[in-house]
C-alpha cells in the first residue's frame, strides 16, 4: 500500500501535512510584494514551491491510481473476470515501479541534488578506440537526458584525430539532474571487436565520466584570480567560420587544485569565459561537498588514472554481451538498450546503495 508518509529521506521524511503547510507558507510569502526586493530569496522560494507541488501531485496521483485499481480488482473478483484481474495486476506492477522511483527521488535531498549538472567525459587508455568509446558514452548520456525531458547543452568538445572525441563537457538541465547522475563519476570500460582493427581483434578501452553540480547565486564560491591561469585558443569543433577562425575558446586552470575547465561553444570569448568561470565554481563546490562527505581520498584515486582498476562499470560486447556495474553487481545483457540511454537500473541501484551506507 502507498501511504502519505512513504517517502523517506536521509535526515527526514516526506511528511504530507508538513508539505501542505509549507506550501501555504510559501504561497503567503510570495504574495508579499516586498519579497521581490530580494530576487535570490524569491527565486529560491519559487524553486522550493515547484518541487513541493510536484511531489504532492505525484503522491496524490499514485494514491488515486491505487484506490481505483483496488476497486477494479474487487469488481473483477466479484464477477470472476480473469481479464480484468490481469489488467489490475499489470497496473499494480507499473504503479509499484513508479513508487519505487518516487522513493528514490525523495531520497535525493542532498545539498545540490536538485540542481542541473555538468558532465565531463575524457578518453583514457586505448587510443582511437578510447576516443570512439568516449563518443559513444556522450551519446548514451545525451539519450538518457532526452528520454527524461532534460535539456542538454554541449559546452566543449575536443575531437579525436581519426574518430571519436578526446573530451567533452555537457550541461544537463532539469530537476534532480545532478542527484540522478552524481554516482556516475568514475571509469567506464568497454570490451569489443575493434572496428578500427583490420585483424578484427578484441580491444579494451577506457573513458572517464566526471559529474558535478551547477551552482546558483545563492551559493558563494570565492576564487582568487591570482590562483588561476587563463588561456585562449581556437575552437576545434563544428560551429561555423567565426567559431573556428577566432581564438574565442577559453581554458581556466585553477593552480591550487589542478582543476582545468574549458568552454568553446559560445559565440564570443566573453560568453565562453563566463561559462568557464561558472564551471570552475561548480567544480570547486563539488570538491567541497566531497570533503564534507569524507570522500576526498577516494575521488583523487579515481582521477589518478583512466585505466585498469578504477572502473565503475564494464560494457562487454565480445565474446558475450553484458553491462555490469562493479559497485552494485547489477547487470543486464541488453547492451544495445543501455548504449541507447537506458541506464536507470544502474542509477537507481547505485543511489539506493549509497543511501544505505
Amino acid at each position: 500500500m502507498i501511504s502519505s508518509n512513504l517517502w523517506h529521506c536521509s535526515g527526514g521524511i516526506f511528511d504530507w501535512d508538513n508539505a501542505l503547510n509549507r506550501l501555504d507558507e510559501i504561497n503567503a510569502l510570495t504574495a508579499d510584494p516586498d519579497l521581490w526586493s530580494n530576487p535570490i530569496r524569491a527565486q529560491s522560494l519559487l524553486s522550493e514551491r515547484n518541487k513541493l507541488e510536484e511531489s504532492v501531485q505525484t503522491l496524490s496521483s499514485q494514491e488515486k491510481e491505487l484506490k481505483d485499481t483496488v476497486e477494479l480488482l474487487e469488481l473483477a473478483e466479484s464477477e470472476a473476470d480473469q481479464s480484468l484481474l490481469d489488467e489490475g495486476k499489470t497496473i499494480l506492477e507499473n504503479l509499484r515501479c513508479q513508487v519505487q522511483k518516487s522513493e528514490l527521488e525523495a531520497l535525493l535531498c542532498g545539498e545540490a541534488d536538485s540542481n542541473d549538472t555538468f558532465l565531463e567525459l575524457h578518453a583514457g587508455a586505448g587510443g582511437t578506440e578510447a576516443q570512439d568509446w568516449t563518443d559513444i558514452l556522450l551519446r548514451m548520456y545525451t539519450r538518457w537526458a532526452e528520454q527524461h525531458n532534460f535539456k542538454v547543452e554541449l559546452l566543449e568538445q575536443s575531437d579525436g584525430e581519426e574518430a571519436g572525441i578526446k573530451s567533452a563537457v555537457i550541461r544537463i538541465s532539469g530537476h534532480n539532474a545532478y542527484g540522478w547522475l552524481k554516482t556516475e563519476s568514475g571509469v567506464h570500460r568497454l570490451v569489443r571487436i575493434s572496428p578500427f582493427d583490420a585483424n578484427a581483434r578484441r580491444h579494451t578501452s577506457f573513458a572517464s565520466a566526471w559529474v558535478y553540480p551547477v551552482i546558483d547565486d545563492t551559493i558563494q564560491i570565492n576564487i582568487n584570480p591570482a590562483d588561476c591561469k587563463i588561456d585562449t585558443y581556437r575552437s576545434s569543433g563544428a560551429g561555423g567560420q567565426h567559431v573556428n577562425k577566432t581564438e574565442s575558446a577559453i581554458r581556466i586552470t585553477h593552480l591550487p587544485t589542478g582543476i582545468v575547465v574549458s568552454c568553446q561553444t559560445q559565440r564570443s570569448q566573453f560568453q565562453n569565459k563566463e561559462t568557464a568561470w561558472n564551471m570552475l565554481r561548480a567544480r570547486l563546490y563539488e570538491l567541497e561537498l566531497k570533503k564534507r562527505e569524507q570522500q576526498t581520498n577516494e575521488i583523487e584515486e579515481a582521477k589518478s588514472e583512466i585505466g585498469w582498476g578504477y572502473q565503475i562499470r564494464s560494457y562487454v560486447l565480445q565474446p558475450y554481451q553484458m553491462v555490469k556495474d562493479l559497485r552494485t553487481q547489477v547487470e543486464t545483457s541488453n547492451v544495445r538498450a543501455v548504449l541507447d540511454g537506458d541506464i536507470d537500473l544502474f542509477l537507481e541501484a547505485s543511489l539506493a546503495s549509497k543511501i544505505k551506507e
